[in-house]
């Protein structure tokens, strides 16, 4: 008996978690260098397994064109899609569209190994500084600054080590005073 409530819970748990993935990325803005995959069902030349967005964060689409994808969700993008494909080239079209490969984030300063890592969701200050080989010697736990990739001011903000971190944010950890 306590084995089957084990699998019951163990599977509602793994639901539950993915529809928090789910809905995490049903609001993810793309952004230039995502990789995302779409699925046309039935259609195998509309389908595409890897696209990489362009630097100016579009794509190209057979007999669509170029497809401004900076700043909409993958939900937004199916739509789209399936919309211009409805009517004179397919009828009733389902278009699935998923990130395979988020774009990177940045950081520089007092870290052993500066530079970009790929973006994984529910990222932390604390585990980019993780991933990056930790702090320096000099590094300040209190001088740490994030510029956002979707602030148009490009402002840096004062960050902790539990301030999240999305794709593209540049983090820089500046030297403690002694």
């Amino acid at each position: 008996m306590a084995i089957r409530h084990f699998f019951l819970l163990l599977g509602l748990l793994l639901v539950q978690s993915e529809a928090v993935l789910a809905e995490g990325n049903s609001t993810y803005k793309l952004g230039s260098g995502d990789v995302i995959r779409i699925n046309v069902f039935g259609e195998p030349d509309l389908s595409f397994q890897e696209l990489r967005l362009t630097d100016a964060g579009t794509f190209s689409y057979p007999f669509i064109g170029e497809v401004r994808a900076k700043g909409k969700t993958a939900a937004e993008i199916e739509k789209m899609i399936a919309e211009k494909l409805n009517g004179e080239f397919l009828v009733d079209p389902r278009v699935s569209v998923s990130v395979l490969q988020y774009r990177e984030f940045y950081i520089s300063g007092e870290v052993k190994e500066p530079g970009g890592y790929p973006y994984q969701p529910g990222l932390t200050l604390r585990r980019a500084i993780a991933l990056s080989g930790g702090l320096t010697e000099l590094a300040s736990k209190s001088r740490i600054t994030i510029i956002r990739d979707q602030d148009p001011n490009r402002t840096p903000e004062k960050a902790n080590l539990d301030t999240p971190i999305y794709p593209g944010d540049s983090i820089n950890i500046d030297q403690g005073f002694f």
